[in-house]
């Protein structure tokens, strides 16, 4: 193969309050500490994520009982007007919780504007949406539930159908002591999310020292990954994201912006076309990509990017022309790739309430 790589340091890991350490090469993948929260109620953590969840420290963390519950109504098309769509609709678990759609579609056929995110692992994250409107999980679940585009429902509506449910009241009390609400609502769903989390890779498997985890074609996008390419300035940590948010050109058509992104939340000029950096992990299966599920295949947002992004008044600084080869585009999807492991959902791995 005709490849061009940065020289990198020899990889090696640490174990530093519980929680895996690459260091690789000067610009490296480095996870960071623990962040402030809670230590998960999940004995099985897959390999490469954290062992402490940002969960709010007012609320104790979720057992059984309330993650079944969370699933439940997850998979329950009861929350969508016309009881014919699940958050599950549009989170299939066997796409990493995508839907393998251009963008998203709701209730009587109404087309949203949006592709799909992969809810994997966010009860890591730090604000949610591609524009990162909502700060916490408990907010960001009833979005979806009242979107005209989506469920077009109203909470206090979704809260009678759960009181006039016998097993829904039953269950509530169970979980929360008191009748179905918008509170106990929020929290069930979100405890539910925070159950999705993937990890154990190949990718991870190297990190903890097994050299054969990736092919070689693998290895060499790892270190274009890490070096000439660049990616994991934006894609970085335990998540393949830094959480922040990156004008890359893809909202600009013909010269004129389509959609404002993170500017109609922040008010920052800097916010215009600014979406948020999604995760790499399990990004085979999240296709079409891009806040507007404008490239179907991986191989296509790596040309994209190979060529500097769609110029722009505000484009990131980060990105300029590439000029990889055909056979380093390649292996940079092939490392891509080696992002895929193990997905744990529900109460798997939770210890008995």
């Amino acid at each position: 193969m005709a490849i061009r790589s940065a020289a990198v340091n020899p990889r090696h890991a640490v174990r530093l309050q519980g929680v895996r350490f690459l260091v690789a090469g000067a610009i490296g993948l480095v996870v960071p500490a623990a962040v402030s929260g809670q230590l998960t109620t999940f004995q099985d953590i897959p390999a490469g994520l954290d062992y402490y969840m940002p969960a709010p420290e007012s609320h104790p963390p979720a057992g059984t009982v309330m993650i079944a519950l969370g699933r439940q109504l997850f998979f329950d098309p009861m929350l969508s007007r016309d009881s014919s769509l699940a958050c599950a609709s549009c989170h299939i678990p066997r796409l990493a919780f995508t839907n393998a759609q251009v963008v998203s579609q709701g209730v009587f056929g109404r087309q949203g504007h949006r592709n799909v995110p992969t809810l994997i692992n966010r009860g890591w994250g730090q604000s949610f949406f591609w524009d990162g409107r909502s700060s916490t999980l408990e907010h960001q679940v009833l979005q979806p539930i009242q979107a005209t585009t989506e469920m077009d429902m109203s909470v206090e509506v979704v809260v009678r159908r759960l009181r006039d449910d016998p097993g829904y009241a039953k269950w509530f009390v169970a979980v929360f002591d008191r009748a179905p609400d918008r509170g106990g609502l929020a929290r069930a769903l979100a405890a539910y999310v925070r159950s999705i989390r993937a990890g154990d890779s190949p990718f991870d498997r190297l990190v903890d020292g097994d050299l054969e985890a990736l092919t070689e074609r693998q290895h060499v996008g790892l270190r274009l990954f890490q070096g000439l390419a660049g990616c994991s300035r934006c894609h970085n940590g335990p998540l393949f994201t830094d959480e922040r948010f990156h004008n890359t050109g893809v909202a600009w058509r013909d010269g004129e912006l389509i959609d404002q992104g993170r500017f109609v939340v922040s008010g920052s000029e800097e916010d215009r076309g600014a979406f948020k950096t999604p995760t790499l992990r399990e990004v085979e299966r999240t296709g079409p990509y891009m806040h507007d599920g404008s490239l179907a295949t991986l191989a296509e947002v790596i040309e994209f990017y190979n060529r500097g992004g769609n110029a722009n008044p505000r484009l990131d600084h980060a990105l300029r022309p590439l000029d990889l080869t055909r056979d380093e585009m390649a292996a940079l999807v092939a490392f891509l790739r080696s992002l895929s492991g193990r997905v744990r959902e529900g109460t798997a791995g939770v210890p008995p309430s």
